[in-house]
């Protein structure tokens, strides 16, 4: 009974419907990571340009957090490719699948590594960069940053200090760099994880 079993039926390995497995893996891992992307780049980049008005001269130091968050999306587009291109159509003419569900689970399985990691990669570096950026905006500005306790929702409160600046800004933004650099790691984890599963492979038998 094993040898007589159709390999390419649908109801084996290689059914016509496991394309579209291989085919959201591209779509997870483009949009998702494009989705942290913009996520990261909206919040930081709302934070820059806020704290650009009282200090315009620290925008351009400031500016690493949407940088990172860019990049996230170049990560997806890679991997989008790769799995794109590694979809075989089907043949003309006869229409038979070459393509299996074991290879489509794969590519899905590293698209959504790569889509989900840069994601909370995204949301990560946008948080940080949001609290960041005004963090180092104000101790340059010599305002003193305390956490808003309004019952409208989290936010800034600035009071302004008597007393002049010592170069606390510096630190602050070693630090925020640092965590900045952990948060984009996140994402490139993801991509070195979709990079090698999205190798494994099942040639339908013809």
């Amino acid at each position: 009974m094993g040898d007589n079993y159709d390999f390419g039926s649908e109801y084996g390995l290689c059914p016509s419907w496991a394309l579209s497995l291989g085919y959201m893996g591209v779509a997870s891992g483009a949009v998702l990571s494009n989705w942290g992307s913009a996520w990261g780049t909206w919040k930081a980049g709302v934070s820059l340009l806020n704290t650009g008005i009282r200090h315009p001269s620290s925008v351009m130091k400031n500016v690493i957090p949407v940088v990172m968050a860019g990049v996230i999306g170049i990560y997806g587009l890679i991997v989008a490719v790769i799995l794109g291109g590694n979809i075989p159509a089907p043949q003309v003419g006869s229409g038979i699948n070459s393509y299996s569900i074991y290879t489509g689970m794969a590519h899905l399985s590293a698209g959504l590594c790569c889509g989900l990691s840069g994601l909370a990669a995204g949301g990560c570096i946008g948080i940080i960069g949001d609290y960041g950026v005004r963090s180092v905006g104000y101790r340059t500005s010599n305002i003193s940053v305390v956490f808003s306790t309004d019952k409208g929702g989290g936010g800034f409160d600035a009071e302004e200090e008597g007393g002049g600046g010592s170069g606390d800004e510096n630190k602050l933004f070693v630090g925020m760099l640092i965590m900045l650099i952990f948060s984009e790691a996140l994402a490139l984890y993801g991509l070195i994880v979709a990079l090698i599963v999205s190798q494994h492979n099942y040639p339908c038998a013809e």
